[in-house]
C-alpha cells in the first residue's frame, strides 16, 4: 500500500516508465500515448486495460502490454500484444485473466519506441470473500469550458479502490458563462466529431491522473449524445433517422474512449451498458442506463423533445403506469439482480436524482420531467420492490443536477408517515455550473425528505464502506477557475447497516 501511495503522489508529475530496448518498429514524431491510460470493470481474475494511440498513420499498429505486481515493473505477471485498429480510432482494450483476486497491479503499454504512462489498477475480491472495507468515489458532469478538472487530482490522492462515473463525460454543446478554456470545434454530429471531442477532454492531465490511479466503472447521461435525448427522440426536432445515426456515432466514440469490456461493443445505434459488479460479500454495484431505453418525456414543450417543468395536475400522462425511465427489460434485469444479491450493501449507480423534488412553493407541485420525477410510476415500482423484497442496505447514487443532494427515498414522498426505503446521495458536478443556491432554498420547505441541497460547489463524493456502516463525504473544490484550488469536506453523512436513513456526522 505504501508503494501505491507513493505512486499516486508522483502521478501528477507524469511518472515516466523505465525505458525499454529499442525494437524494429516505427518511431513516432509525437507521443502516441498523449491521452493516457485507463482501467475498469475489475473482477476477481482481471479487469479491462485501455489506451488509444493518437497522431499515427491509418494502419494497424502493434502494441505490447505488461502487468506487474510492483510499481517498478520488475515483476511482470502478465504480458502480451494486440493491434491498435484504425477502425476503432486506434483504441486498445486488454482483458487479462488469471490474476490474483483482491490486489493491486501496475501496467503499461508500448508501441514502437514509445512507452505509455504507468497505470495502477486492481482486481476485485472473490465473490465469497469476507471484505472489511471498500473505498470508492463517484463523479459526474465535466463541462470542459466551465472549469478545470481539479477534483480528479484530489480523487487520485484519495487512493480509491474504484471510481464510478455517472454521466456527462463530455458535453456536446457550449453553454454557461465565465469559461476558462474552449471547445476546439462546434457541436459534434459525426464519428470524427465525437472522437475529437473525447480526445480534447481526455487531454486534461487531472482526468488522466484519476484514470491512471484506479479502475473505473462508467455510465452515460445525455450530453454524450445530445442534451435531454430520450431513446430515439432528440431535444431539438432533428429527424429521427438522422438522430439515430448521430447516436450510433456517439455510442461508438464512447466505447472507443472508455475502459469498457468488449462485450459492451456497440452494434450500430444500440449498446448495452447496464451491468453489475461485486466486491466480495461487502458490496455490489448496479450500473444503470436511463437514456437509451426510456419513454419520451411527458408534456414536452410544443415542437420540441426533452425536458420541461410542469404542474403535475396538468400533466396526466406523467402518471401513466406503462412509462419507464429504464425500459421494461432493464427493469426486470435489475429486479432479478437485486433479488439474487447476497451483498451487505447494494449500490444503484445511475445518472440523476431519484428523490421527488417539488419546484412549486406552497400548494401543488411542479416536477422536472427529465429526471425520476418525470417517471413517478417507475420510481414507485422500484422503491416498492426494494421494500417488499427487503433488499439489504440499498443506496442510490446519482449526478446530473450539478448539486449535492442527500435524501430519504420513500414510496410516497407526500406522506410523512411513509417509511424510508433507502438513502440517496447525489454528487455535484466536476465542473458544470449549477442553479443559484437562492433558487433552491425557496423549494426546501416543500421537500422535507431532502436533508441537504447545495449547488454552490463543484467536486465529487467519497465513500467508505464497512460491514457496519457507510460513511459519505461530500468533497467541495474551492473554485474550478484555478487548476490548483484546494478541496475540503463540505459535509459527512453516515448510514448504518440495517437503518436506511442517512445521519449527518
Amino acid at each position: 500500500m505504501r508503494d501505491r501511495r507513493a505512486f499516486l503522489r508522483a502521478l501528477a508529475a507524469a511518472t515516466v516508465s523505465p525505458a525499454l530496448p529499442a525494437c524494429a518498429q516505427p518511431r513516432f514524431a509525437a507521443d502516441p500515448f498523449a491521452l493516457g491510460v485507463a482501467s475498469g470493470y475489475p473482477h476477481p481474475g482481471g479487469m479491462v486495460l485501455w489506451t488509444r494511440l493518437v497522431g499515427v498513420d491509418p494502419v494497424a499498429v502493434p502494441v505490447r502490454w505488461e502487468i506487474s505486481s510492483t510499481r517498478s515493473m520488475s515483476t511482470i505477471v502478465a504480458a502480451g500484444s494486440a493491434y491498435a485498429d484504425p477502425h476503432w480510432a486506434h483504441s486498445v482494450r486488454i482483458e487479462p485473466q488469471g490474476l490474483e483476486p483482491g490486489r493491486w497491479y501496475w501496467y503499461r503499454f508500448m508501441a514502437g519506441d514509445a512507452v505509455s504512462p504507468l497505470g495502477c489498477t486492481r482486481t476485485a475480491p472473490r465473490a465469497d470473500a469476507v471484505v472489511d472495507s471498500l473505498r470508492f468515489a463517484f463523479a459526474s458532469c465535466q463541462q470542459y469550458e466551465q472549469g478545470y478538472f481539479s477534483a480528479y487530482r484530489q480523487i487520485a490522492a484519495d487512493s480509491p479502490d474504484l471510481l464510478a462515473f455517472l454521466g456527462d463525460y463530455i458535453y456536446e454543446s457550449s453553454w454557461g458563462k465565465d469559461h476558462v478554456r474552449k471547445h476546439d470545434a462546434g457541436e459534434p454530429y459525426t464519428l470524427a466529431d465525437y472522437r475529437a471531442r473525447y480526445a480534447l477532454y481526455k487531454s486534461d492531465p487531472d482526468l488522466q491522473a484519476a484514470h491512471a490511479a484506479c479502475p473505473w466503472i462508467v455510465t452515460w447521461d445525455d450530453h454524450e449524445v445530445d442534451n435531454d435525448y430520450a431513446d430515439n427522440r432528440p431535444e431539438d426536432g432533428m429527424p429521427q433517422e438522422a438522430f439515430l445515426l448521430r447516436r450510433a456515432a456517439a455510442y461508438r466514440a464512447f466505447y472507443e474512449h472508455m475502459p469498457l469490456p468488449e462485450r459492451m461493443k456497440p452494434a450500430g445505434q444500440d449498446m448495452r451498458l447496464y451491468t453489475q459488479l461485486g466486491w466480495g460479500s461487502l458490496g455490489r454495484f448496479y450500473l444503470l442506463d436511463d437514456r437509451q431505453y426510456r419513454t419520451w418525456q411527458s408534456c414536452a414543450r410544443r415542437g420540441r423533445g426533452g425536458s420541461n417543468t410542469v404542474d403535475v395536475e396538468k400533466c396526466e400522462h406523467l402518471f401513466n403506469p406503462q412509462r419507464s425511465i429504464l425500459g421494461p427489460v432493464q427493469e426486470r434485469w435489475l429486479e432479478g439482480a437485486l433479488a439474487g444479491s447476497g451483498a451487505r450493501w447494494n449500490f444503484l449507480a445511475q445518472q440523476t436524482r431519484m428523490a421527488q423534488f417539488d419546484q412549486k412553493p406552497g400548494p401543488g407541485r411542479r416536477a422536472w420531467t427529465d429526471g425520476w420525477d418525470g417517471y413517478p410510476a417507475a420510481r414507485r415500482r422500484l422503491l416498492d420492490f426494494l421494500a417488499e423484497r427487503k433488499i439489504a442496505n440499498p443506496v442510490v447514487l446519482g449526478g446530473d443536477v450539478h448539486q449535492f443532494n442527500v435524501a430519504d427515498l420513500k414510496a410516497d414522498f407526500d406522506d410523512p408517515a411513509s417509511p424510508v426505503v433507502a438513502s440517496e446521495f447525489v454528487g455535484t458536478s466536476i465542473s458544470s455550473q449549477g442553479w443559484p443556491q437562492e433558487r433552491l432554498e425557496k423549494y426546501l420547505p416543500d421537500n422535507p425528505h431532502m436533508k441537504l441541497v447545495e449547488s454552490r460547489y463543484r467536486g465529487y463524493t467519497r465513500v467508505e464502506v464497512t460491514q457496519k456502516a457507510l460513511r459519505v463525504e461530500l468533497r467541495a473544490v474551492a473554485t474550478v477557475k484555478e487548476r490548483d484550488a484546494p478541496c475540503s469536506t463540505l459535509a459527512t453523512f453516515v448510514v448504518e447497516d440495517g437503518h436506511p436513513r442517512a445521519q449527518r456526522s
